[in-house]
């Protein structure tokens, strides 16, 4: 009988893409059982919320600042801005009949796997309870009433639950959906931290807790509200904090919260997201349990002493930035960046005390960047790596090809482990690993991550889930600090991972691809029409 970890390992090599074959997925896309991107709980109480106003914002610099942002006080407002700024609508696009939504957090393919819930308690605008946020509608629908007002949550705290749909991915992705639902968890959870930041607040991820314990506060585990629909699989839970002090996540327990969820009433049921029921791949309901979660120690992060996070230009608000973030489908294959630019997006990536993103979480960087350099000032073309940790470049050095040169890249930050493993036009290689896909090639630099797989997986298989959230973390940050840089990326999912590792020189799985990305400029398509992200909505701003 296989072992958890036998089948995650299983997983990941057979929803790897080569030369030869891609991984198992649908020969077409049958529009008639795409799953609706929008889950309701039908019979619950609804609670609309205030959109974002036009009063005055901090800037996206400010973030990176400890103090630089004011507390603001726990208040449904506030609330509704950390929700709109996380998994809001941005803007509706249309071209011709077709009519889509985008969002604040990104998605493989747009098809928004991650569904959010809010667990809170003693905010006088809002119920005590379990809620879940509908972003169509930008409106809370409350799934249970705690019975009692014993507190249960830390001072000015409260809980966000993040779960997956993994058939919103599958129906396109086929087997490697997975994948790509992890990724789009990372995403959220970056979301959720620069959105915490723009109000001074504090996010982490509860990492002791058991999917079980998140799946009973959440009510995912009732099967009476889920009787024809798509489950959802619990993910994570983090917990906000409105204040300067208070307790710290390290202690705060699942046990006060699934005590007041085991006593309300609970009400709504899901509603069918495809009635045309699409492919389903038992590969995917099999890596999905081998990765569940128990309880578990509680990791700590203990970020080096580094400067500060290098400037930027950006003079734009936070607001701005997160709302106007897209995913480039061309590059110009002509936009130069800047020195100064490169190093700022790279240093953003490397984690810092009460530094968003990355406090967020309470692991030790595992995912390093290999970059292709096509157009960046003062660097040459060629092929870089960069190291997010101290202590892996010796292992690193042993594990790829010997052929690899290692220069320090001069110029560059004194904190960065940065170097250059061999000087060339990599267009062609960049192209061709990232499916053939020119937009690799087209931007300024694009860039694969190399997870500290192997290790990490022998010693809790449940952590396969974590190296994607952590990849998706990863693109949030470039996301944002592409459009601060005036410029635009996107992440690539499709990749040839074997082929990949290959040109790396790795025969062993000591280190494994998990994400591609690419930054440059980028060329807009002016047949789309865009639209206000809340046009439909009767209330106004």
């Amino acid at each position: 009988m296989k072992t958890p970890l036998d089948s995650i390992l299983d997983y990941h090599q057979r929803t790897k893409h080569h030369f030869q074959k891609y991984a198992a997925g649908p020969d077409f896309l049958d529009w008639d059982s795409q799953p609706d991107p929008f889950r309701i709980f039908t019979g619950s109480a609804q609670l609309e919320l205030p959109l974002l106003g036009t009063q005055a914002q901090s800037l996206f610099q400010d973030l990176f600042t400890p103090g630089g942002v004011a507390i603001q006080k726990l208040t449904l407002p506030n609330i509704a801005a950390l929700l709109e700024l996380s998994f809001g609508l941005s803007a509706w696009k249309q071209y011709d009949n077709t009519r889509w939504a985008l969002r604040c957090n990104p998605s493989s393919g747009n098809l928004h796997p991650t569904e959010a819930y809010l667990v809170i308690q003693g905010c006088n605008e809002i119920s005590d309870g379990v809620h879940h946020y509908m972003s169509r509608d930008h409106l809370l629908e409350q799934r249970c009433r705690f019975a009692s007002a014993k507190p249960v949550f830390p001072a000015d705290s409260f809980l966000i639950g993040l779960s997956s749909i993994h058939i919103r991915e599958s129906w396109k992705y086929g087997e490697r959906a997975f994948r790509y639902c992890q990724h789009d968890a990372g995403h959220a959870i970056a979301a959720l931290r620069y959105a915490a930041a723009t109000l001074g607040w504090r996010l982490h991820v509860l990492d002791t807790w058991s999917d079980a314990d998140i799946g009973a506060i959440l009510g995912l585990d009732r099967d009476a509200d889920f009787v024809s629909a798509e489950r959802e699989c619990p993910d994570l839970m983090l917990l906000v904090t409105a204040s300067s002090g208070g307790e710290t996540p390290f202690t705060f327990t699942a046990d006060g919260p699934l005590k007041a969820a085991q006593n309300c009433d609970w009400q709504g049921n899901a509603n069918i997201l495809s009635p045309e029921k699409p492919i389903l791949w038992p590969v995917i309901e099999q890596v999905s349990l081998a990765c569940i979660k128990p309880r578990s120690q509680q990791s700590f992060l203990h970020p080096p002493s580094i400067p500060t996070p290098l400037g930027t230009d950006c003079n734009l608000s936070a607001v701005e930035i997160i709302k106007q973030r897209r995913s480039a489908q061309k590059f110009d294959g002509n936009t130069l960046i800047s020195a100064p630019v490169f190093y700022r997006i790279l240093d953003m990536t490397l984690p810092r005390a009460d530094i968003a993103p990355w406090d967020a979480i309470g692991w030790e960087p595992r995912i390093h960047l290999f970059l292709f350099v096509h157009r960046v000032e003062g660097l040459v073309p060629g092929l870089y790596i960069f190291l997010r940790n101290n202590y892996v470049e010796e292992q690193m050095r042993a594990e790829l090809s010997a052929e690899f040169e290692w220069l320090p890249v001069a110029g560059c930050p004194e904190h960065f482990s940065l170097f250059l493993l061999m000087e060339a036009d990599m267009q062609k290689a960049a192209r061709t690993l990232s499916c053939h896909q020119n937009i690799a090639s087209h931007g300024a630099f694009s860039l694969g991550m190399l997870a500290e797989y192997q290790a990490n997986l022998f010693l809790n298989p449940w952590v396969y889930r974590q190296l994607f959230w952590e990849a998706g973390m990863l693109g949030q940050v470039l996301y944002l600090e592409a459009e601060a840089a005036n410029v635009r990326g996107t992440g690539i999912g499709c990749y040839f991972d074997d082929e990949v590792h290959d040109l790396l020189g790795i025969k062993s799985q000591v280190f494994q691809s998990m994400y591609h990305f690419t930054i440059g400029g980028a060329i807009s398509d002016n047949r789309l029409q865009t639209l206000a992200a809340y046009e439909h909505l009767s209330r106004k701003v």
